[in-house]
């Protein structure tokens, strides 16, 4: 796991120095846009169920209830005007980077689920996928995304949990850089 952790931390020190400039415009964009933090902090279930603060760009109005996207009734009245952009392209998700770097987050693992996202946990309790570092992305996020049920997505972190390796890594990045381009999976 220690060649894990030395990717993460070289890849996301890369990754912030090649995209200071976009999340530097991005950032002004936000704050432009709408009054508030530029930054959003979510309360996350991370590593052995531990909670950490999660930040990404903020793409909801300040008023938006803290539930998963799915769950909202007429989300779309929350999103701001930048932020159908920025959560479409997975562009408010460049601050996790911070969260990768000191360790609360890899690359590569299970999303982190909300939290109140106590059924996502629940099941993923059963598998021991509580036990692993949540992810920027994952091997759910490259097989359907947001288009699977909670019982298809523990399913498919269970695969990976049980066959994770560096190459399983490297090809979940690469597609999950194929499905940001192409915007697929994405409902909100």
């Amino acid at each position: 796991m220690y060649i894990k952790r030395y990717f993460d931390i070289i890849l996301s020190i890369l990754c912030i120095i090649i995209l200071f400039f976009p999340f530097l415009c991005i950032f002004i964009i936000i704050k432009l846009d709408t009054p508030g933090p530029a930054i959003f902090y979510s309360k996350r279930f991370g590593k052995n169920k531990n909670f950490f603060l999660m930040p990404k760009f903020r793409s909801m109005k300040t008023n938006t209830p803290q539930l998963a996207t799915n769950l909202l009734n007429e989300s779309e009245k929350y999103v701001t005007k930048i932020g159908s952009f920025l959560r479409k392209t997975s562009l408010d998700e460049i601050p996790q980077l911070w969260s990768i770097l000191i360790g609360d987050m890899s690359f590569v693992g299970p999303r982190p689920a909300l939290f109140n996202q106590f059924d996502l946990m629940t099941l993923r309790e059963k598998f021991d996928i509580h036990l692993s570092t949540p992810g920027l992305t994952g091997w759910a996020q490259v097989n359907g995304r947001d288009e699977v049920s909670i019982h298809e997505k523990v399913s498919i972190e269970r695969f990976y949990e049980d066959n994770k390796s560096f190459i399983l890594d490297l090809k979940i990045l690469y597609l999950t850089f194929l499905k940001v381009i192409k915007m697929k999976d994405i409902k909100h």
